[in-house]
């Protein structure tokens, strides 16, 4: 079944008077919509009994619920320790992530700071065989982890740079922001046919099955030269992508993914358009 849901709460639901990420679960239920990403974004402020709150909170409600985890993890620094701290950011994720009765966590693998690009992506690939190792040795297997294509030229994480780390292990699972490719790419999105050539490429390196329930940001973005600059919402004119297009991409090739909107603050509003989209595609 393909998922739509917010990343984080969006205005509205601070312009009720809710607070709290238990209230998450129902306000996006109410909304019509089916999963929510909790951002880990700028660093851990949970406890445990909070996440288990949480995960009863989402549960009852039937929402699904993902994680994003702190967007400071760098695969690709040279220093030993700092390469640590990303795999302790990422088991920490995980751990609350579990907690929560949550499957997906997101994160951004690595930056190339001064490297050859070859050199940083090669290194990113190595430690990541080592964060699977740390996975499966906290019994952690079960859960999917999520690296995530991004939109600043200097980030590692192109589609291509994704799909080989995903080759990996199965418990890693590619995470396609659309903003994020067409920021790096200036615009490349707009046709049904740039998203399908993405996503057969998806499908051909990684099997069908895997691909079908992928994972999905999307938002409008804008960018310049170096890529993305800030996030915005679907009533702007000027930037894309476009999900439409999309929509029927995902139809004809009959994949289901988890779509997370990163809308700036009307992120359940433009979930809630996404969802509309894609079902009026069955109704027509």
């Amino acid at each position: 079944m393909i998922q739509f849901g917010p990343s984080g709460n969006c205005e509205e639901f601070y312009n009720l008077g809710l607070k709290h990420t238990e209230q998450s679960a129902n306000f996006v239920k109410e909304k019509g919509l089916n999963c929510f990403e909790y951002s880990f974004g700028m660093g851990f402020r949970m406890k445990e009994d909070k996440a288990k709150s949480i995960g009863q909170a989402f549960e009852e409600a039937g929402i699904a619920i993902s994680v994003h985890a702190p967007y400071y993890i760098n695969f690709a620094n040279p220093e030993e320790e700092a390469a640590e701290k990303s795999y302790n950011y990422i088991l920490e994720s995980a751990k609350l992530l579990a907690l929560m009765g949550g499957k997906r966590c997101v994160f951004h693998a690595a930056t190339q700071g001064k490297m050859q690009r070859e050199e940083a992506v090669a290194l990113t690939k190595d430690r990541l065989k080592i964060l699977r190792d740390k996975i499966y040795g906290n019994n952690l297997e079960n859960l999917l982890f999520c690296p995530e294509t991004m939109g600043k030229i200097a980030q590692i994480g192109t589609l291509e740079e994704i799909v080989e780390f995903c080759k990996i292990d199965t418990i890693f699972l590619p995470c396609v922001d659309f903003g994020h490719i067409n920021s790096r790419e200036q615009g490349s999105l707009k046709t049904v046919e740039d998203y399908k050539e993405r996503l057969a490429y998806m499908i051909a390196e990684l099997g069908y099955e895997r691909v079908k329930h992928f994972h999905v940001h999307f938002s409008k973005i804008q960018y310049g030269a170096k890529g993305e600059i800030r996030h915005l919402t679907f009533a702007d004119t000027t930037y894309g992508p476009e999900f439409y297009p999309l929509a029927i991409a995902l139809k004809e090739l009959k994949l289901e993914p988890y779509i997370v909107s990163e809308s700036a603050g009307t992120q359940a509003q433009d979930a809630l358009e996404m969802q509309k989209i894609y079902n009026e595609l069955f109704i027509a």
